[in-house]
């Protein structure tokens, strides 16, 4: 009789420890429900308020600066309400200030591809970035406007294709195509010039030059729905290359690039 108290003790204690630890952990688990839909409410409160709340963000552009244009892709996580890492490539020309294309005419009928004049290289970079976007102030409203401080940096790729001429050789009057040399210097410079010889040429060509540049920039986010991306972007930034690039014939070459530019930008959240 005294071992079957006891045994009944025993289960008693067990099932009242089994009984509290269930207790326990089923208010552990509702806890955890609980927070979690306070802070789907709170997303959806800083939503509705126009905050910006996203994990990543995929974002395409095209910029017109001062010395060219170009198109870019990016791509964003967001580590705080504030901070978003950002990962950026773009692709631009850069143009001579001293290009002027003009076309050949005889006084009165223009015949061949216009032509600049003096340029021997077209110049393009493809530059890869790394840096953060800073919001700097919050939309307040879905109709309002998101304004972000936007800064990157990293490796530019300068590509230098040469630029061809379509010409008179004087020596067999018949036409042919030239780039820019010592030989041909005055073939290329001269006044037996019918036009440019057409985006076609010169790509099996391409000289790689190495560089590292810098951008800074204010953004100006104006979409109405947190999903999508419509935005504005002005900024300044800057290229240094390992070697003078030579764009334009008795000119003065550049190893330092930089300029203004306003980008329009558009893409999607999640």
């Amino acid at each position: 009789m005294k071992k079957l108290s006891l045994s009944l003790l025993l289960l008693l204690a067990v099932m009242t420890v089994f009984a509290q630890d269930s207790t326990s952990r089923s208010y552990s688990k509702s806890e955890k429900k609980e927070a979690r839909r306070q802070k789907v409410n709170s997303l959806i409160r800083q939503a509705e308020e126009g905050v910006l709340i996203y994990h990543k963000q995929s974002i395409f552009g095209a910029q017109a600066r001062t010395n060219g244009y170009g198109l870019f892709y990016e791509m964003g996580r967001m580590k705080t309400n504030r901070k978003t890492n950002i990962y950026r490539i773009d692709f631009t020309e850069i143009k001579h200030q001293k290009e002027n294309k003009v076309q050949t005419s005889n006084g009165f009928i223009f015949f061949g591809n216009p032509f600049i004049y003096g340029k021997i290289n077209n110049f393009y970079q493809l530059t890869l970035a790394f840096g953060q976007q800073h919001m700097l102030g919050q939309k307040g409203n879905k109709n309002g406007v998101a304004v972000s401080a936007v800064y990157n940096g990293g490796l530019a790729l300068g590509m230098l294709r040469p630029y061809y001429l379509e010409v008179i050789d004087p020596l067999t009057n018949q036409s042919k195509d030239i780039k820019y040399s010592s030989s041909d210097s005055s073939l290329f410079l001269g006044n037996t010039i019918i036009g440019s010889s057409g985006i076609g040429k010169g790509w099996g060509e391409i000289k790689m030059k190495p560089g590292l540049f810098a951008k800074a920039a204010l953004r100006f986010d104006y979409g109405r729905f947190n999903e999508s991306v419509q935005a504005l972007e002005i900024g300044l930034s800057g290229e240094f290359y390992t070697q003078k690039i030579p764009i334009m014939a008795r000119q003065k070459d550049s190893r330092f690039f930089f300029q203004a530019y306003v980008a329009m930008l558009f893409g999607r959240r999640k």
